[in-house]
């Protein structure tokens, strides 16, 4: 209705967070190409013309969808590491574990953004990568690691255990007594996950008097 588009202004932040919304949980659930704007103002309870007066079209809900799913999650990784004796390796996997239990839908426009090739999962990837590598280099200047630490590659493994758990979750899930959102399966998956980066999962091999490791 035209009254929607002639609303006060103290409406206007309500409503756009209201469609963006509905749009995020359209998107996260069938897919950018099968949403309308239609569709999303129905979901949302407005008026076409409303989402058009905001947005104008779908390509400009979809990156305002995009923005405000980066700043989520980069914004929150990337907050500085709390000072030693803090567990860094639980601090970070607590918040990953939040973006899921708070933002499910965040997680599933992920989980398809992730695989599509469309240009949000190479946005989040790349600034993911880039916070993990300053983030594994202060711990290396903070002594928590060994000084020989790969920094990219620690940062791709930890990104890779959580976005691939996030990608694959339909799978995961069959795998778990509980969907993996389930705040037990949360805190299962974050202590499995803490565990492996922080202290490895093989028992160390015994060392020979020289300091070299037994052969195979």
């Amino acid at each position: 209705m035209a009254s929607d588009v002639r609303g006060g202004r103290s409406e206007e932040p309500r409503n756009i967070e209201r469609i963006r919304q509905a749009a995020l949980q359209s998107f996260a659930r069938s897919g950018t190409g099968a949403t309308t704007m239609r569709g999303v103002a129905a979901a949302a309870g407005v008026s076409l013309g409303l989402v058009q007066h905001h947005f104008a079209t779908k390509a400009g809900l979809i990156a305002a969808v995009d923005e405000f799913v980066l700043e989520l999650v980069v914004s929150s990784m990337a907050r500085p590491l709390p000072e030693p004796p803090v567990d860094s390796v639980a601090e970070i996997g607590g918040r990953v574990t939040a973006i899921l239990a708070d933002h499910p839908e965040v997680a599933a426009y992920l989980s398809r953004a992730l695989v599509d090739g469309s240009a949000v999962g190479t946005r989040l990837f790349d600034a993911l990568i880039g916070v993990g590598v300053a983030r594994w280099q202060q711990r290396i200047d903070r002594g928590e690691v060994r000084p020989d630490v790969d920094v990219t590659w620690a940062a791709i493994n930890a990104i890779v255990l959580a976005l691939g758990a996030i990608s694959l979750r339909s799978h995961v899930d069959r795998h778990l007594p509980a969907p993996l959102t389930e705040p037990a399966q949360l805190e299962r998956w974050q202590r499995a996950v803490d565990t492996l980066l922080r202290d490895g999962l093989f028992v160390p091999r015994p060392e020979r008097p020289d300091g070299s490791a037994p052969a195979e």
